[in-house]
């Protein structure tokens, strides 16, 4: 196990899923993003369940380009029953062999990153979208497109928390477009493949999830004031403060993501997160403060240039369609997910930008 994942949590999801897991046994994936944040815990999870759960192996193919895979992402570990493949999905890819699930997490999420890499972000969502629904068409395989809540924009409040009938509030013209209409564009591909070839389809809408694994410079909020916390700095909070979002913790996501995949009804799109707490980025900092046992010093700051101001002022997901369709029941609550990510955080990150 990697340094950068808590063999615990790979352990965690695996005995939850490992009845459903058995439709894995024998099979084979393509994963894309396969060394980002949630490309990593893919490969952990399918490695441990070939080593304890399942009868016969799956077979696990993962792609990525690495344009933002980072220190963490660079290392490929050797893995029995995995390949990796240095590729950009938005390139011609050629598959010989049968294939039973294409998981398309490839995308750049981090909005440090899409403000730097804009048409690369579109490009991943909607050429790298459309040249997997492609095999999968071709294999007859299922195909899971993970989207985003960001899809949503910034929500009605009537709308929250958003359900996936919610058609959301974004601008095609902003520092944040680029991510928020391409992963729009990708789920209507999902659509149409699914509406006029029959494949089989399902967008996953994540929300705000963490936890080991996270690279320093993701530049994403927890990450962020981990790195601040070390390094004895006071935490910078964008913008006023009082945006409110949920935090759903790896390993719920991960359980939640592969019950798609295993039980997702065909052409349909599902929020996966913890709806509770929506909690205020102030609050955020003073909850981490009561966690630590010691003073946490902020400062509310301007939105830096490098960093998409325009951001949703809430964001909180209405998961009862998961619960109902796919038995997706979140178990970590936010404190408890915190202290093992800052636990994690305090052991592995340097400290330095």
């Amino acid at each position: 196990m990697a340094k950068f994942l808590l063999k615990s949590d790979i352990d965690e999801v695996c005995q939850r899923l490992a009845v459903p897991a058995q439709a894995f046994a024998g099979k084979t994936v393509l994963l894309t993003g396969g060394r980002g944040f949630l490309g990593r815990y893919f490969v952990e999870i399918f490695a441990r369940l070939n080593e304890s759960v399942l009868e016969q192996p799956v077979t696990l193919v993962a792609l990525d380009n690495l344009i933002t895979s980072g220190q963490e992402g660079a290392t490929i570990p050797e893995i029995e029953n995995m390949r990796f493949l240095n590729h950009d999905v938005t390139q011609p890819f050629e598959w010989v062999g049968s294939l039973d699930y294409v998981i398309h997490a490839a995308g750049i999420a981090s909005p440090y990153y899409y403000r730097a890499y804009p048409l690369e972000t579109l490009e991943v969502a909607i050429t790298g979208t459309r040249r997997m629904l492609e095999l999968a068409e071709a294999n007859s395989a299922r195909f899971v497109f993970f989207s985003s809540s960001e899809i949503y924009g910034d929500p009605d409040p009537k709308h929250v928390p958003m359900a996936e009938s919610y058609r959301g509030n974004v601008s095609c013209q902003g520092p944040r477009a680029c991510y928020d209409e391409s992963k729009r564009v990708g789920e209507t591909l999902c659509y149409i493949y699914n509406t006029t070839h029959g494949t089989k389809t399902n967008t996953i809408r994540p929300f705000n999830v963490f936890g080991p694994g996270m690279q320093e410079t993701d530049y994403r909020v927890l990450p962020n004031f981990a790195s601040r916390i070390k390094g004895g700095e006071p935490l910078n909070v964008y913008g006023s403060g009082n945006q409110t979002r949920t935090f759903c913790y790896i390993t719920d996501a991960m359980v939640g993501f592969l019950l798609v995949l295993l039980r997702g009804v065909s052409g349909e799109a599902y929020n996966i997160g913890n709806p509770k707490p929506e909690i205020s980025m102030v609050n955020l900092v003073k909850k981490i403060e009561v966690l630590s046992s010691k003073s946490v010093e902020y400062n509310i700051v301007e939105y830096p240039d490098s960093y998409p101001a325009d951001e949703p002022n809430r964001r909180a997901p209405d998961i009862r369609k998961a619960r109902l369709q796919l038995s997706f029941n979140p178990q970590v609550d936010l404190d408890q997910g915190l202290k093992r990510f800052f636990d994690w955080a305090n052991t592995v990150y340097t400290g330095e930008q």
